[in-house]
């Protein structure tokens, strides 16, 4: 069954909201079940709730009364999402250590300064802090060690010396870096102040690859990539001639893995550049996505636009984000990183709309019952503002879009003419802005001489 159609609200629902006040609604399930452990009988009490500003997970309890052995797992009840996640949170205070964090079984962590490695499916899911990966992994090769130093003593010493290195970790004897990679695009880690950028955390989001595909079940184990050649694409003499057509490219649904088709399409934004159209829809599931990316190469300079919102025709306004690009409403405090948007066509509301909706999400760890109440009095007055910007009740509202690349767009009303409540302010990218955007280790100088170079030394080689 798909997680999404069965947490539908109702009577019968599967996943109940979670609360102390309805008993029977929160009693679980008990299934008896073999421990793994002595292979006798036990019970596994199993409960699908639905976290308050979160998602839908199913909480799992087992416990063997024989051998006294019990594990205890939480596992996401919503789909996989369309795009698989990655985070790159960099270490550097006690702050960071206390982060949450939320991962599925098919996640992966990675802390390149020590080597450590934990593979998709070596651990259940969970929701943990930073410092509750680094405590897990040192309590797992301790549970074995005084075993491990009579028959094997020097796999215990190197092992020794291993859980050292995660204990200098653990107390901030210099900075370093934990990647959270999950194909199923269910992770996150808590960002202390949801209204800003997070200076030490990476979001960014990627198409899956086919390995990741099968190991998610979207996919048959037998199945290869397959790459077809466009007959279409022969005929094509320019490409003015692929803008009057609409591209069809097999895929298989992020939903529920059956065959669809993507859609593509170039088209010209008038008085900027052109644009790739892609939509994707699934006549199994209904699933619908679709995006927009820039068509054009990364512009010499960054572009920050800033828009005021005075009239009800601001809030129509066409707007381009691409994946590189950041929004910020100063009179409200609020900054919002390039990765938390995904790139997109919309209008000046339905941006507004989108930015509150992902705020809704990211802030499920800062409105429930443990937030103070100055958090959720901050965060309900966040979202009322947002409600009056776009019924037009405040005037002292501007909107910054600041794209290191270039690449995003929002409609001028007076184009060619400037347009007096929308300015444009190019500049020269810092060398933190190249580096993201990786133009410092990009090699284009004597390329064609390069190229000339290697030719001759191949037929050399053949000679």
């Amino acid at each position: 069954y798909q997680p999404s159609e069965m947490a539908a609200t109702g009577p019968g629902d599967v996943y109940a909201a979670l609360s102390a006040d309805d008993e029977e609604v929160q009693r679980p399930m008990e299934i008896e079940s073999m421990c793994m452990q002595c292979e006798d009988n036990g019970i596994t009490r199993l409960m699908c709730v639905r976290i308050p500003y979160y998602k839908a997970v199913i909480l799992m309890s087992f416990e063997c009364q024989h051998c006294g052995f019990h594990n205890n797992e939480i596992q996401s009840g919503e789909a996989v999402q369309e795009h698989g996640t990655e985070i790159v949170l960099k270490v550097k205070e006690q702050s960071d250590l206390r982060r949450q964090l939320v991962k599925s079984e098919y996640a992966s962590i990675e802390v390149p300064e020590v080597e450590l490695v934990i593979p998709a499916k070596s651990q259940p899911a969970e929701i943990t802090t930073v410092e509750g990966v680094l405590e897990r992994v040192t309590s797992a090769l301790q549970s074995e060690q005084e075993r491990r130093r009579l028959l094997d003593p020097e796999s215990a010493t190197k092992i020794d010396e291993f859980c050292a290195k995660l204990n200098r970790l653990r107390e901030l004897d210099e900075s370093w870096t934990l990647k959270l990679h999950d194909p199923t695009g269910n992770c996150f880690i808590q960002n202390p102040d949801p209204l800003h950028v997070d200076p030490r955390c990476i979001v960014s989001h990627y198409h899956r690859n086919l390995d990741e595909t099968k190991l998610l079940g979207l996919a048959d184990d037998d199945a290869v990539q397959e790459i077809d050649d466009d007959p279409v694409a022969e005929e094509w003499k320019n490409y003015d001639e692929v803008k009057h057509e609409i591209l069809h490219f097999d895929t298989d649904c992020p939903g529920c893995g059956a065959p669809c088709q993507t859609l593509m399409k170039p088209t010209d934004i008038p008085f900027f550049d052109t644009v790739i159209v892609m939509a994707t829809t699934c006549d199994r599931c209904g699933h619908k996505t679709n995006e927009v990316k820039a068509g054009g190469a990364i512009r010499e300079q960054g572009c920050k636009l800033e828009v005021k919102i005075e009239e009800p025709v601001d809030l129509a306004r066409d707007v381009l984000k691409s994946d590189t690009c950041s929004l910020s409403i100063p009179s409200l405090d609020l900054e919002v990183g390039a990765g938390a948007l995904c790139s997109r066509f919309t209008t000046i509301e339905g941006i507004l709309n989108a930015t509150k909706e992902q705020i809704e999400q990211q802030s499920k760890f800062f409105i429930g019952d443990s937030a103070s109440s100055e958090e959720k009095t901050n965060l309900v007055a966040l979202f009322q503002a947002f409600d009056d910007i776009v019924n037009l009740k405040r005037k002292d509202v501007t909107i910054v879009l600041d794209d290191p690349a270039g690449n995003s767009y929002i409609q001028s009303l007076t184009a060619p003419i400037n347009d007096n409540r929308l300015t444009k302010t190019y500049y020269t990218r810092n060398f933190e802005q190249n580096e993201e955007l990786g133009l410092n280790d990009m090699k284009v100088e004597n390329y064609g001489e390069l190229d000339g170079i290697e030719e001759e030394d191949e037929e050399k080689e053949e000679e």
